[in-house]
């Protein structure tokens, strides 16, 4: 039997502030690329590598110790939506590419078509969008 097991539109997932979540978050991510059929799409690995930076960033600068992070996926079959939520203070930004760190939303901001930072009562949602990720 070879089917695709067809995943809901909307998926998400909270993980602890711990190194281990990026990879989780990816991974996590990737299963539901997969169950969408994206995962082998054109920009499958462009979704995964601003998952694993916005992952990132959550968890060096948003997670407050004791706190986790939620990623939040939504596909229509149009637009791809990634959103990782976190309860931390201030506000990400690109920085200058001469910087030797903290290039991760410079990516986002090249990889993805749409990028931003919205509050929320505690924290924020950093997000970003893929229009019609085509399918293999």
């Amino acid at each position: 039997m070879n089917e695709t097991t067809q995943l809901p539109p909307l998926r998400e997932r909270f993980f602890q502030r711990e190194r281990r979540s990026v990879p989780a978050a990816r991974q996590f991510a990737h299963e539901s690329l997969t169950g969408w059929g994206l995962a082998d799409s054109e920009r499958g690995d462009d979704v995964l590598l601003c998952v694993s930076e916005l992952a990132t960033n959550a968890l060096l600068h948003g997670v407050p110790p004791g706190r986790q992070f939620l990623v939040f996926l939504r596909y229509d079959g149009v637009v791809l939506r990634v959103e990782v939520h976190d309860s931390g203070t201030g506000s990400p930004r690109v920085v200058d590419e001469a910087d030797e760190g903290g290039r991760g939303l410079l990516l986002v901001a090249a990889l993805s078509d749409k990028w931003g930072v919205r509050e929320r009562e505690l924290g924020k949602v950093v997000w970003c969008e893929f229009t019609r990720p085509a399918r293999p």
